[in-house]
């Protein structure tokens, strides 16, 4: 009995061993099946590729680039009196829309108003003179010199008059030209001089549009050229017509300077104001184009991926014209083809697709 109660107690401790085991490496065992079979079902989805892509339809396409400029007058002047004297008028209202030949100010012309009213009535006496001497000497009662005379005191005596009503003019300051006039730095009492500046007249209307363009460029802008520019806080843009240009490149910069001029007519664009100006150097109608993301450079050609029945389709493409957005497409798609324009490089022929998006 004790032998057999002994080797009883050894099978049984032999088969609690065996059943732990087999309970005790199962879990590992389930553990690796379920990451196996997940790793199959993520690899399965991996393959379809869910992409965005756009439907190719013709459009006008233009060739164009963003060039920073600025606001200048037509015209400018610092206003100053050509002769000296203390101001007895200012006849502007800072800021004020002026014409050209408008009195703004003037200096103190009383002396010379004097003079021209002497010089005024001696030219009188001095015509009365030449009239009896003339009538004298058709009887021959005066000589020939003595007529000679007084006509020459009457020319010398209305230069006088001229001389002193240019002194005259020039106590006058006058608009030379059209424009907006800025703030005024005298005061009525002030005792100008040709070095003193009464104030700032601009000419606004029209107003020049001056940037410069890279070198590379500067034979694609010519005079006569339209371009459009934008100011910051407005709406809409503005056109302009370029109308001179430097004789030179910029050796430093490497750029050419441009000038167009805007009409103006509102005056609401103001000299010195920033400006964003594009210049459209090419226009094509009914261009067949594609987003850049979605050209693919490969061994030197160009490839797109068009999606036909539900797998991604490369084509070689000849391209044209690029923007910063799109490219032209010359040759190798055709208006309604359905461009793929994302996830690019990782399609391949064939790769199944899921179009999230149409555009």
């Amino acid at each position: 009995m004790n032998k057999k109660l002994k080797w009883g107690l050894v099978a049984l401790i032999l088969v609690s061993v065996v059943v732990w085991g087999i309970y005790s490496q199962s879990p590992e065992q389930n553990k690796d099946l379920v990451a196996a079979g997940s790793t199959q079902k993520g690899g399965a989805k991996k393959s379809i590729l869910n992409v965005n892509a756009v439907i190719v339809q013709p459009q006008t396409l233009s060739d164009e680039i963003y060039i920073n400029g600025s606001l200048l007058p037509d015209e400018e002047v610092n206003l100053s009196f050509e002769t000296s004297g203390k101001i007895t008028e200012i006849n502007f209202k800072e800021g004020s829309y002026v014409k050209k030949g408008d009195l703004l100010a003037k200096v103190n012309d009383r002396t010379l108003q004097a003079q021209l009213q002497r010089l005024t009535v001696q030219l009188k006496l001095a015509e009365d003179r030449v009239y009896r001497q003339s009538t004298l000497l058709k009887r021959d009662a005066v000589s020939q010199e003595a007529y000679e005379q007084v006509k020459t005191d009457l020319a010398t005596l209305k230069a006088e008059i001229e001389v002193v009503k240019a002194n005259i003019a020039l106590t006058e300051l006058r608009a030379p030209f059209d424009g907006v006039i800025g703030l005024r730095g005298v005061s009525v009492g002030t005792y100008a001089s040709p070095s003193v500046v009464v104030a700032k007249l601009t000419k606004i209307s029209p107003i020049k549009v001056e940037f410069a363009v890279p070198e590379h460029y500067a034979d694609d802008v010519q005079v006569g050229y339209n371009v459009e520019f934008s100011l910051p806080g407005e709406l809409g843009n503005f056109k302009a017509k370029v109308y001179a240009k430097e004789s030179m490149i910029d050796p430093t910069t490497h750029t050419l300077t441009v000038r167009a001029l805007y009409n103006n007519n509102s005056g609401a664009a103001l000299a010195g104001r920033y400006a964003s100006v594009n210049l459209e150097k090419q226009r094509i109608e009914n261009a067949l184009t594609v987003p850049s993301e979605s050209i693919v450079p490969e061994m030197g050609v160009d490839k797109l991926f068009l999606y036909k029945n539900g797998k991604a389709q490369p084509v070689t493409v000849q391209v044209g014209i690029r923007t910063d957005k799109d490219v032209q497409i010359v040759k190798g798609i055709k208006q309604g083809d359905t461009v793929i324009i994302s996830g690019t490089l990782q399609l391949r022929m064939g790769l199944p697709v899921v179009l999230d998006n149409i555009y």
